[in-house]
């Protein structure tokens, strides 16, 4: 067993919006902002020479749109885009995606990936859907805010996804492919989102990660209305130990968020150990039946407010539907339909 190294990043700051900071020959680190707590998302230009391939987009803002037109004429030297690699379907890595295509970009993403984001960017809805509303109250979300939420215009995947024509290179678990100079192998994660791309070059220490390698943080591993049943924590411990296979000491991460690290056999181990360790949080709290949004204490130990509630219950709705899944709890229906969660060797009273 190899021993892990801590976390180092190489570079303690990021780039400005509308700068870059080069990590490699021919990679470019940028970041663009996004309307949220988590203030940023980082994507990467590789040098194709005459043009850029760019990972990730950032959301379709016209913010956004202006400081690619600064980074394009700017750090990008003029160079137009020629193809646009989307690691997984989230808004703030392909909400651009559709822009670049306009412009004569090809648009290079795992057919799971593609398919998420063209069907929710033409899903537009002016309430929430019926089984949505179901899952909330599955859920136990608070009455007072589910009044509310029910009557309101819900996000939309199209607020800041711009429009996606037809057409996509497919890219899947096992694929090579060059850019800006060099190999890069495929290899797919799950959990946080379905076919999440990660790539590993062959011919240096860079690993793109996405939100599937995060230095700091740990990514939303939820469940929706799409898939009540699903089991994301599932998903993302066997992803974290699979691709433990091949990480290295000397990989040097770039992330969807926060700072590029190294020490990624250690953040693989402590992703894992992060999820076990809440899994045990709940199963001392399931000693009592609880409702998904009762957990959000000993799951997050930390308050959470109204503008996460609704992330912060797919989250808890995933992991106690691991629990249920794999036989740690038992469950069952209330009157109003929220669903309640006990520890299978616990007493009633």
């Amino acid at each position: 067993m190899r021993d892990a190294g801590p976390l180092h990043s190489p570079w303690p700051r990021p780039p400005e919006p509308g700068a870059a900071v080069e990590v490699a020959e021919g990679v470019l680190w940028l970041r663009l902002p996004l309307p949220m707590a988590l203030d940023h998302v980082n994507v990467y230009a590789l040098d194709e020479g005459e043009s850029w391939t760019v990972v990730d987009t950032g959301i379709s803002s016209r913010r956004s749109r202006e400081i690619w037109e600064g980074l394009l004429a700017g750090p990008l030297a003029g160079k137009p885009v020629s193809r646009v690699i989307v690691t997984h379907h989230h808004p703030d890595h392909v909400g651009l995606a559709g822009w670049f295509q306009a412009r004569g970009a090809d648009l290079w993403i795992t057919r799971t990936a593609w398919l998420f984001a063209r069907m929710l960017q033409l899903d537009e809805q002016a309430h929430p859907a019926p089984e949505t509303l179901a899952f909330w109250r599955g859920a136990g979300m608070d009455a007072a805010l589910y009044a509310r939420r029910s009557r309101e215009r819900p996000f939309n995947f199209s607020d800041t996804v711009a429009s996606m024509p037809l057409g996509f290179r497919r890219l899947g678990e096992g694929d090579v492919l060059r850019a800006a100079g060099r190999e890069w192998d495929i290899r797919l994660g799950q959990g946080h989102a379905p076919d999440h791309l990660t790539l590993w070059s062959r011919d240096c220490s860079l690993v793109i990660g996405g939100d599937q390698l995060l230095p700091s943080i740990s990514p939303n591993l939820g469940v929706y209305a799409t898939e009540p049943l699903a089991d994301p924590v599932a998903d993302w411990l066997g992803s974290c130990a699979r691709l433990s296979r091949f990480a290295r000491e000397d990989h040097i991460v770039l992330p969807g968020h926060r700072l590029p690290f190294t020490g990624l056999p250690l953040r693989l181990t402590q992703m894992i150990e992060n999820h076990e360790s809440a899994l045990m949080r709940l199963a001392a709290f399931l000693r009592q039946p609880r409702t998904a949004c009762a957990c959000f204490a000993p799951l997050f130990r930390r308050p959470i407010g109204e503008a996460e509630y609704t992330l912060a219950l797919a989250e808890a709705v995933g992991h106690l539907n691991h629990m249920y899944l794999t036989g740690r709890v038992r469950r069952w229906q209330r009157a109003d339909g929220a669903y309640l969660f006990q520890i299978e060797d616990a007493t009633d009273g």
